[in-house]
């Protein structure tokens, strides 16, 4: 475990703070899910946007258009 991830104990206690209490059962279950979303945003972050066409000027499987 890294120290960016949850443990169901902590997770149980942001959602108390928050104001939707879990259920025992559910907490190893919505923790696992809250560190799964943490680590695809982390990867989010450090892609180079500046490196990405924007949508408009896209077309799959060629070169991006000129911009107009």
């Amino acid at each position: 475990m890294t120290a960016a991830e949850l443990t169901p104990q902590e997770g149980a206690r942001w959602a108390l703070c928050t104001g939707l209490p879990l259920a025992d059962d559910r907490l190893a279950t919505v923790t696992a899910t809250a560190n799964h979303i943490h680590s695809v945003i982390g990867v989010l972050r450090e892609l180079d946007p500046g490196r990405t066409p924007p949508a408009p000027l896209y077309q799959a499987g060629g070169t991006p258009r000129a911009a107009v």
